[in-house]
C-alpha cells in the first residue's frame, strides 16, 4: 500500500505543501480536505474583487481542484470539513457537507494548513447576516452578494488594520460613506503611532470618517452601536485582525504556541511525530526579536507550505522565519512596515534610537514626485537595523523590500547608507530616501 498524506485545507500552504510533496514522489497518495468550494486561490485579493479591479472572482484562483486531481492526481475534497483528529489511530473524521454524511480517513502523514479566522468580538449582533469577515473567497463572494442586495450607502468597518483599510477603499469604490472603528488610539497598531496619523491624516483626506479609542457596544440591521453614537450601516466588514483555526490541533493534544497558533519546528513538524502545520494556523520565529511570533500573512503561508511539502517529499528544508514584512495601500497612500517597531523593540529588551525623514519618490524638480516619509529603529551600540516603516504615495511602500534585505543580511546603518543603490530622476532622488534615513539614523545613535 501507498504511503497516504492527508492535507487539512486546501488554499497557500495547502497546496503549496501538495505540489511540492507530488513533485517529489509521484508514489505518494496525497488527499487534500478542503471545507470551502475553492482552492489555490489568493485571498489578499478579495478587497479588490469587492472594489471592482478584479473582474470575476475566478480571476483569483490560480488552480481549481480538477486541475490538482487530473494533472497532479492530488485527491482534492472540496466541501469536506474535518471534524476531530484522532493521532494515535492516526485518522481523521470528516463531515461531507454536499453529501450530508462522515467518515474517517487514515493517514501517515498529516499537514495541517487550517489557515485562520477572522476574529469576532462577543458583541450584540455580531452574527447577523450583514455582518462579514474577510478570510476566505467565499467570504469575498458573500460579500459582494450582499452589498449589491442592500445598494449599500452606509458601510462601517470595525478595525483599521491591512484588511480594514483594504475594505474601506474598496466600499468607496462603491461610492458608499465609509466609516472605519478603531478601539485603539490610532489605525494600524504594526505601526508606530507617529506613523499611524499619516494613515489617518490620508484616510480623512478621501472621506474616509476613522474615529479612534470608540467602543462597539451592538449592532443591529441599520445601525452600529458605540461608545461614540450610534452610526448607520447597511454592511458592517470586520477587520479586526484573525486567530488562527488551530482547535482541531489543541483538542487532538497537540502543542500550541505564539497567539494559540500550532507549534512547528524548523522544519514545520509539530509536537507528534509525522504531524505537521503550515500557514495562518501555525506560528513562526522572528529573526530580530529572536522569539515566536504568528504571522498570518500570503506570503509566510506559502513560505512555509513549501518547506513542508519538501520534508514531506522525503527531502530536508527548514523555515528560517520572518520579519513580518508588509504592504498595503489606501488609495494613493502606501504603507509599509519590516522588523520591529518601537513598541515592539522595547519589549524585546532592545536600547535603540527611532528617526524619522521627509523626502520624495522622485527627484523633487521631476514631475510626478510624490512625499515620502520613511522611519528606522536602529541599536545602539551596533548600529543594526532593527525595524523600518514607510508611508507616502506613488512609489514608496516598495522601497521596504531594500530594508528588508539589509535587515535580513544584518546590516547596520553605516552600511547601509553606502549601498550601491539605482538612481535616475523618474525614480528616486540621488540620494534615496532609504539612504537618507540610515543616514539620519547612524547621526542618531551616536548621541
Amino acid at each position: 500500500m501507498s504511503e497516504r498524506l492527508v492535507i487539512v485545507g486546501g488554499d497557500a500552504a495547502g497546496m503549496s505543501a501538495a505540489m511540492q510533496a507530488r513533485r517529489a514522489r509521484r508514489d505518494l497518495e496525497i488527499v487534500v480536505l478542503e471545507r470551502g468550494l475553492h482552492t489555490s486561490y489568493s485571498a489578499c485579493g478579495i478587497p479588490y474583487l469587492v472594489g471592482g479591479d478584479v473582474d470575476d472572482p475566478d480571476d483569483l484562483v490560480v488552480r481549481r481542484p480538477e486541475e490538482f486531481r487530473e494533472r497532479f492526481l492530488i485527491d482534492v475534497r472540496i466541501r469536506h470539513e474535518v471534524t476531530g483528529l484522532d493521532l494515535r489511530s492516526r485518522t481523521v473524521e470528516i463531515r461531507d457537507l454536499a453529501r450530508e454524511r462522515t467518515y474517517s480517513l487514515g493517514f501517515d502523514q498529516l499537514l495541517l494548513a487550517t489557515g485562520a479566522s477572522p476574529v469576532r468580538p462577543s458583541i450584540p449582533g455580531i452574527d447577523l447576516p450583514h455582518v462579514h469577515g474577510v478570510q476566505t473567497l467565499d467570504d469575498g463572494i458573500a460579500i459582494l452578494r450582499e452589498a449589491d442586495r442592500r445598494d449599500c450607502q452606509s458601510v462601517v468597518v470595525i478595525g483599521g488594520g491591512y484588511i480594514g483599510l483594504e475594505m474601506a477603499e474598496a466600499f468607496l469604490h462603491w461610492g458608499s460613506e465609509v466609516t472605519v472603528l478603531e478601539r485603539s488610539t490610532h489605525v494600524m497598531g504594526t505601526l508606530d503611532p507617529d506613523m499611524a496619523s499619516l494613515v489617518e491624516e490620508a484616510m480623512r483626506r478621501h472621506e474616509i470618517d476613522v474615529r479612534t479609542d470608540v467602543v462597539i457596544e451592538g449592532i443591529d440591521e441599520k445601525v452600529v452601536l458605540t461608545s461614540d453614537g450610534p452610526i448607520e450601516a447597511d454592511l458592517v466588514i470586520l477587520g479586526t485582525g484573525v486567530t488562527p483555526n488551530s482547535s482541531l490541533a489543541a483538542d487532538a493534544g497537540l502543542e500550541l504556541g505564539a497567539k494559540g497558533a500550532v507549534r512547528v519546528d524548523r522544519r514545520q513538524r509539530a509536537s507528534v511525530e509525522g504531524v505537521w502545520a503550515a500557514g495562518d494556523c501555525a506560528e513562526s520565529f522572528h529573526l530580530v526579536s529572536r522569539k515566536p511570533v504568528h504571522v498570518a500573512l500570503g506570503t509566510v503561508a506559502n513560505r512555509q507550505g513549501r518547506v513542508a511539502g519538501i520534508n514531506l517529499g522525503g527531502g530536508y528544508a527548514t523555515f528560517p522565519g520572518v520579519l513580518g514584512t508588509a504592504v498595503t495601500k489606501l488609495c494613493a497612500t502606501e504603507i509599509a512596515r519590516t522588523g520591529l517597531n518601537e513598541r515592539e523593540a522595547t519589549e524585546a529588551g532592545f536600547e535603540f534610537a527611532a528617526v524619522k525623514i521627509e523626502s520624495t519618490t522622485r527627484a523633487g524638480y521631476f514631475p510626478g514626485a510624490r512625499p515620502i516619509v520613511v522611519k528606522f529603529v536602529a541599536e545602539r551600540g551596533t548600529g543594526r537595523l532593527l525595524g523600518a516603516q514607510i508611508v507616502g504615495e506613488e512609489g514608496a511602500a516598495k522601497r521596504i523590500d531594500v530594508v528588508a534585505t539589509a535587515i535580513w543580511s544584518g546590516l547596520t546603518v553605516d552600511e547601509m547608507i553606502d549601498l550601491d543603490l539605482s538612481y535616475a530622476p523618474p525614480f528616486s532622488p540621488v540620494w534615496d530616501p532609504v539612504a537618507v534615513a540610515a543616514r539620519a539614523a547612524s547621526k542618531q545613535i551616536r548621541t
